[in-house]
């Protein structure tokens, strides 16, 4: 159900930027931001990751660092029959989580300090 949602919504801004770019300049802004949507929806769709990583500074955080977290984190994931995801440190006063990731095998999970 969330595959179709994130179809929907990538096909909904899409849609919205080519009648952007028609409104602008025609047949030919149209297609400029046709170009342009599925080019942010490539890049938003396969490397959503990284650009969270860079747009927060988040920095792994290795086992030696935080043991306790490690453990938790790959006991649960066991249980849960996941790959253990990668953790990482947001340098952040607010306190606030994510976890990123486009299939199973490739999961991240994020957190300030």
């Amino acid at each position: 159900m969330n595959t179709i949602k994130v179809w929907l919504l990538m096909g909904a801004l899409s849609m919205l930027l080519v009648l952007l770019g028609n409104a602008i300049g025609g047949q030919s802004g149209a297609m400029l931001f046709f170009i342009i949507a599925m080019a942010m929806n490539f890049f938003s769709n396969f490397y959503s990751d990284k650009i969270a990583i860079k747009m927060t500074r988040s920095y792994p955080v290795a086992e030696a660092e935080s043991p306790e977290l490690h453990d938790m984190v790959k006991r649960l994931s066991q249980r849960a029959g996941i790959p253990m995801p990668k953790l990482y440190v947001t340098p952040s006063d607010q306190p606030n989580a994510f976890a990123t990731g486009r299939k199973i095998y490739k999961p991240g999970i994020y957190s300030n300090s």
